[in-house]
């Protein structure tokens, strides 16, 4: 009596692998361009202190 035909599986070449890893990269990059790009929100309150650190710094308008 001989294997089925799903035990008979071949030696992976690792084709998932890659395809998997592929649309992993290519996701990834639109999610961390998506949070590059996204404008800093800043509060009215801690511009006080941003101005006074600029000058300390020596930065001036």
């Amino acid at each position: 009596m001989s294997k089925h035909l799903a035990d008979h599986r071949t030696a992976p070449t690792g084709q998932r692998v890659k395809a998997f890893v592929t649309i992993a990269h290519r996701s990834s990059q639109q999610v961390w361009q998506g949070l590059w790009k996204r404008p800093v929100e800043r509060s009215a309150q801690n511009q006080r202190l941003v101005q006074f650190i600029r000058i300390e710094k020596g930065h001036e308008a």
